[in-house]
């Protein structure tokens, strides 16, 4: 009997033993109750005493870094129109004590809290931006600014957010129509435009070749004339001294020239008197 009664102490010691201690992972934020009140919450990682339940109770948390990834939501941009925005928040906890004073512990709530916060803060930053400057130009400064006043707002119920990442942002099916029309007519009017600048370059540059062409045809006409008289003088300047030293060849020379251009076919035809000034050299070559 007294055996027995020893085993039960030391069944009963090992297990107040175990229920006095508890383990705190790395990845874990614990709090510490005494009769339901919060009594500790800053535990380091390891090994540590409470006293044996129902007087103290532990409950862990995970403070690693939690993703909260929800459908996408509907925002107005600065030009009143509507963005479809798939979004995710990176967050923790920050202080187990105020977040389970918040939330009572429960992550989905803690969720949905944040998720109306950085919702809001969305549509803040969408009212001051047009579609553009959304897409492309301001989207990394527009995350770091709700990043930081989102956190502002959470740091009282314990948390902290890392960070505030989007996804993918769509215009709905009406927007995207009007959206795509109006850069197609944009783009046709930037068309039109570059078209009428080349035929205009096209036209100076036609005006400036015809120009061109009629100079150097001038300056062409011109040259051919000048060294047409000069052959011309030439040839008279020669004539004439050809006629100076031998008149009678000269002449002879002259209708030899002319016989061969009126008689060099044979369907050349001249009606002429043959005793005409024309054939006198086709007696001899003296004309007689």
């Amino acid at each position: 009997m007294a055996k027995n009664f020893l085993l039960i102490l030391v069944v009963v010691a090992l297990l107040v033993a175990v229920s006095s201690l508890f383990i705190v992972d790395e990845r874990q934020a614990a709090i510490k109750f005494q009769l339901g009140e919060i009594v500790e919450s800053n535990y380091e990682p390891g090994l540590h005493i409470k006293a044996p339940w129902p007087i103290n109770n532990v409950r862990k948390f995970d403070k690693r870094i939690l993703t909260l990834d929800t459908r996408p939501e509907r925002f107005l941009t600065g030009e009143k129109k509507n963005v479809s925005v798939d979004f995710f928040v990176k967050w923790r906890i920050r202080d187990a004590a105020k977040y389970y004073t918040s939330f009572m512990g429960d992550e989905r709530q803690a969720g949905l809290r944040l998720l109306q916060i950085v919702n809001n803060g969305l549509q803040l930053e969408f009212d001051q931006r047009t579609i553009k400057q959304v897409v492309s130009d301001d989207r990394s400064v527009m995350m770091a600014d709700l990043t930081t006043k989102a956190n502002s707002e959470v740091q009282q119920f314990g948390i902290e957010i890392v960070d505030v990442r989007i996804k993918q942002i769509e215009l709905p099916q009406e927007v995207s129509s009007s959206v795509y029309a109006r850069m197609r007519a944009e783009r046709e009017r930037i068309a039109k435009e570059f078209r009428a600048q080349g035929q205009e370059a096209a036209k100076g540059i036609q005006a400036i070749a015809d120009r061109e062409r009629t100079v150097i045809l001038a300056e062409a006409r011109r040259d051919a004339e000048i060294l047409r008289g000069e052959g011309d003088a030439r040839a008279t300047e020669i004539y004439a001294e050809a006629y100076g030293k031998d008149q009678e060849f000269y002449e002879f020379y002259r209708s030899m020239n002319a016989y061969r251009e009126s008689l060099g076919s044979a369907q050349d035809i001249l009606v002429l008197e043959p005793n005409t000034e024309f054939f006198k050299y086709f007696g001899d070559y003296r004309g007689e």
